[in-house]
């Protein structure tokens, strides 16, 4: 009688309204008339089996409950401030862009609903935990494994341990403790605010009618296509209600805002390029700022650093960022969008910086791209030198290059320091497996195009020399003597940091301005679209919203 007490009263917590907490707080009452023992001690050898049993195949939840001696977490009369912490969590899942069907959470109230056994309660209470699991892993560093997704996201995620995530929430406030789960960052927040927003755009049908992108518009235009471009700028919030029919100088600074605000060049006028953003769905934009959401999860946990490098490469700049604020910002050139060439996502630290640098080409290039060179002409590509294994320099006119393929190539190449030098007159060193690193260059033309994605895989900088300057300003007076003096040398000269400083390339198609509005840039590598298809893949269900 006492166990069915017991598990009745659990059940009863859960039917809602009044009658729910009357007939609950009788039960409660009742069982202590009756010496119902406190639910720590109500566990039952039955209730002890079924989480034994239940939690058997799961490492984490069987130390867990062994090591409490089987005690609940979820299922007494004493757990409905972790029962209600959960649940109210579970109910908003959906506005984190996660896969709800994941957590069961109807299914697990119908179960609370429908128990009449210790052993259902022992198996129900391992349900519970597990669904809790799946759901503080997800909110708290992502549903999607990246590397499954897209090779180039390198990322390591700081997947956080399960067992003591379950040690932290038994000892905790569970409200305070699901609420620390997701990403604390400014950004995550406005993304979330974004989502309801875009959300509520779609159930009224979006933005309106597209513009015709065959044509360019320009100030003193007019016409169909001039006023669907400004109705859809009004839609958007561009421009303020207008019945103009002409591309007049209002037009054109609400077309330079969106520009801005999408990486595009300002200039007002609506080319293709523009156009083609322009007509962008509501859709189109939830699904950036829901893999936004995932990518931010993804990085929950890394230490970003008061002062750290942001490279986000749909973004094309590199920005050094001090105590959340932009303290100096360049454009870049990333990797060209083909196999091998794009550039990686990951974190590290940078440590030194090498200035009038050696290129030593990549054995990927040596052979893809400067051996068959080398066998049609052993002169070509001269300003490279041919080395052998001791460092000797190669007689190109005494070497048969046709001999070789790209499997038994035995030379290195390399460039030695020039202005001309493949990476410029200095490189940003974080060592890492990909040898990827940020450097200045000689083509200097490739940062006046909107799209800037031609380079090999590393980060080439457009201010490399202010660059450094912003670095060594943290460990010298003289920042710009002291780089000078190094590059007056003419010869390979290392600079170390003093402190190293944390480097992030990311991806964000669609990331918070310093004030909180979404600015959305071009899926370049087509990585948003497949970590996308991944979240969808792994049960995300976008939302039915209805104006």
């Amino acid at each position: 009688m006492e166990q069915d007490a017991e598990v009745y009263m659990t059940a009863t917590a859960f039917r809602p309204g009044i009658f729910g907490l009357v007939h609950f707080l009788f039960l409660s009452l009742f069982g202590l008339l009756l010496g119902v023992p406190d639910p720590a001690m109500a566990n039952s050898l039955a209730y002890r089996q079924a989480v034994a049993e239940a939690a058997a195949s799961d490492r984490a939840l069987a130390e867990f409950y062994r090591e409490r001696d089987y005690l609940p977490l979820w299922t007494s009369g004493a757990d409905s401030g972790r029962r209600a912490a959960l649940f109210g969590a579970l109910d908003m899942a959906g506005e984190h862009g996660l896969p709800v069907g994941r957590y069961e959470s109807d299914e697990l109230r119908a179960a609370f609903a429908e128990l009449r056994s210790e052993r259902q309660r022992g198996r129900l209470e391992v349900r519970v935990s597990a669904a809790f699991l799946r759901y503080a892993r997800d909110v708290q560093t992502g549903f999607v494994d990246p590397v499954s997704v897209d090779a180039g996201i390198v990322r390591e995620v700081p997947r956080r341990d399960p067992l003591q995530t379950l040690r932290s929430f038994a000892a905790a406030d569970p409200a305070a403790f699901i609420k620390g789960l997701p990403p604390q960052m400014r950004q995550y927040g406005e993304l979330r605010r974004a989502r309801l927003d875009l959300e509520a755009v779609i159930g009224r049908g979006g933005w309106g009618a597209t513009v015709a992108s065959d044509k360019t518009l320009r100030p003193g235009d007019s016409g169909p296509s001039v006023v669907a471009l400004r109705d859809r700028l009004i839609s958007m919030g561009y421009l303020g209600r207008t019945a103009t029919q002409t591309f007049d100088d209002t037009l054109q600074k609400a077309v330079q805002g969106f520009q801005l605000e999408h990486g595009l060049a300002p200039d007002g006028v609506a080319g293709p390029g523009t156009l083609a953003e322009v007509n962008v769905g509501a859709e189109a934009r939830l699904h950036a700022v829901l893999v936004a959401m995932e990518r931010l999860r993804w990085m929950n946990g890394i230490e970003l650093g008061k002062r750290h490098i942001w490279v986000n490469l749909p973004d094309f700049t590199a920005k050094i960022v001090d105590d959340g604020k932009v303290t100096f910002e360049s454009v870049t050139v990333v990797g060209m969008n083909e196999d091998g060439r794009r550039s990686p996502e990951f974190s590290d630290q940078m440590e030194f910086m090498v200035v009038n640098p050696t290129w030593n080409v990549p054995r990927s290039i040596t052979v893809k791209e400067y051996l068959p060179m080398l066998q049609k002409n052993p002169r070509s590509v001269g300003h490279l030198r041919i080395t052998d294994r001791h460092g000797r320099v190669v007689n190109r006119d005494a070497t048969d290059f046709s001999q070789f393929t790209a499997s038994n190539f035995p030379f290195r190449m390399s460039q030695p320091p020039a202005d001309d030098n493949a990476l410029g007159l200095v490189k940003f060193m974080f060592p890492n497996p990909w040898n990827i690193y940020l450097h200045d260059t000689p083509s200097k033309s490739l940062f006046q195009k909107e799209a800037r994605a031609f380079s090999h895989g590393c980060i080439r900088l457009g201010k490399p020399f202010d660059f450094a300057y912003a670095l060594l300003a943290r460990q010298t007076d003289d920042p710009v003597g002291l780089f000078e003096r190094h590059l007056k040398t003419r010869s390979e000269t290392t600079i170390h940091l003093q402190k190293p400083v944390p480097v992030h390339l990311v991806y964000f198609t669609a990331w918070p301005s310093a004030r909180g509005e979404i600015e959305y840039r071009r899926d370049v590598y087509g990585r948003d679209a497949r970590v996308f298809d991944a979240m969808q893949a792994a049960g995300l269900v976008l939302r039915e919203v209805r104006g």
